[in-house]
């Protein structure tokens, strides 16, 4: 996330390959392409070639993904492991990237990365399950770390497989998970109607874990061209990104969400999947009868602002991530157009002034979990240059502390146990070094956690 070109990219996955056996696989997560420095000299819709790869890694497969997950970038010997090449077709909902002549960038976006992915986590199931897992109880325990530094004591998981559930339930039974989760489950149809019998999880593990909704992403992200839009990009004309998932499917799993009264949580970027979206939520509430379902939109970020009234029309939450509209300001009316950005794009305060709840996170790891850079971006709409992106649309600094807090809480049926500092919730408290309501509007970003407190204990102290 932090290389600021290919080159520096290239050199990290030099160094990884040089301290890797044979065969084993490089992975890497966080480049983004309309966040270099420069654009490399050879390149497709800004993407360099798998070329530079291939010189440094030529006996270690390279999977690097997409800071937004939703595109993927190999080397040719993770080509020739998927049977990979320029007469490859692309799957529906996903692009295997070609330039003009036809040749293979090395990019696979979308749902155009299954095919590595296929063959990656072939291998890695043949790693004995033990290492998998103990890797994986590892892995927790430094995010949980990394939260609690930052003064998260809350973390909503938009996405874990049964498996992942299972070990987690038996970290919190054993009482070794620091803050509270709250997980969506992201299967298909078939496997929710298998393990139905694994809802609900409700605190379990003295409040530590809770699962009780599903995850789903109907269309990709607007850096990777893959946000389904009404209207072609405004830079790849013709093109109208991705939608991922069948929207059969979907009408399944939100009739089998509603009958076992899960929450649904779907990823939505584009103003095409924000739309059928809500046409799948209010067709499904229509039939069901009304109730307090507090279905999700995550993200919301590209909406048509005829869709707005609507949200608030079914009681639609759209789950926003203020750190998103600065980081993609600047590619954003590249990919849109001004007049899109400027009436559809990050539009909090539209959402908030129609009646719709925006509760607010960062997105970890397609951010930095940092939250009062969020905050930030939240209240300010200001780019690391200074200038702010369509400010009408910004957050005062009690609502965004709001969006952080108690909406979260109502967002996750969870506002009678924590979201405020009220007699009978759970003490989950942190002490800051500033005053994010009155501070000046620079210093908001230099605030830092002195004090973390979960149920009442102190787990951090500075």
């Amino acid at each position: 996330m932090k290389a600021k070109n290919w080159e520096e990219i290239v050199k990290l996955v030099e160094g990884a390959a040089k301290n890797a056996k044979p065969g084993d696989w490089i992975i890497g997560r966080g480049w983004h392409q309309e966040k270099w420095d420069h654009t490399p000299s050879k390149n497709h819709l800004g993407y360099p070639y798998h070329e530079e790869l291939d010189k440094v890694s030529k006996n270690n497969p390279v999977l690097l993904t997409h800071a937004s997950g939703h595109s993927a970038y190999i080397n040719l010997k993770a080509m020739q492991l998927a049977g990979i090449t320029d007469k490859t077709t692309s799957p529906a909902g996903g692009d295997v990237v070609k330039d003009k002549a036809g040749k293979f960038v090395g990019v696979l976006e979308e749902k155009a990365q299954s095919i590595v992915f296929d063959v990656y986590s072939d291998w890695l199931s043949k790693r004995p399950i033990e290492e998998l897992k103990s890797k994986w109880a590892e892995s927790i325990r430094l995010a949980e770390n990394e939260c609690l530094r930052n003064g998260i004591t809350s973390f909503q998981d938009a996405g874990s497989s049964f498996e992942q559930v299972a070990w987690m339930k038996e970290l919190a039974q054993n009482k070794k998970l620091q803050i509270r989760h709250w997980l969506m489950v992201r299967e298909g149809i078939d496997n929710l109607k298998k393990n139905e019998s694994v809802f609900p999880i409700i605190n379990a593990g003295d409040g530590r874990l809770t699962v009780n909704a599903i995850k789903v992403s109907l269309d990709g992200a607007l850096g990777s061209y893959g946000a389904w839009l009404l209207d072609s990009y405004s830079d790849r004309k013709e093109f109208y990104g991705q939608n991922t998932f069948s929207i059969d499917e979907l009408k399944k799993i939100a009739s089998f969400s509603w009958d076992h009264n899960l929450q649904l949580c779907v990823h939505a970027i584009g103003d095409r999947a924000n739309r059928e979206l809500v046409d799948i939520y209010s067709n499904q509430i229509i039939q069901k009868k009304s109730k307090d379902h507090r279905w999700r939109i995550e993200h919301a970020q590209h909406v048509n602002p005829t869709e707005i009234p609507r949200f608030k029309e079914w009681s639609i939450i759209a789950s926003m991530q203020g750190i998103h509209c600065t980081s993609d300001a600047p590619y954003v009316v590249k990919r849109l157009g001004e007049e899109r950005a400027r009436t559809g794009a990050y539009m909090w305060r539209s959402f908030m002034d129609a009646g719709v709840l925006v509760n607010n996170g960062t997105d970890v790891p397609v951010e930095d979990i940092d939250p009062f850079a969020n905050f930030y971006a939240s209240v300010t709409r200001k780019t690391n240059d200074g200038n702010a992106f369509y400010p009408a649309q910004k957050m005062t600094r009690e609502e965004a502390v709001y969006s952080y807090t108690l909406a979260n809480a109502f967002a996750s049926f969870s506002e009678k146990e924590k979201g405020s500092i009220e007699v009978g919730k759970w003490a989950d408290l942190i002490l800051l070094n500033n005053d994010l309501i009155h501070c000046d509007e620079d210093n908001i970003k230099s605030t830092a956690v002195s004090l973390v407190m979960v149920g009442g204990k102190v787990l951090v102290k500075k």
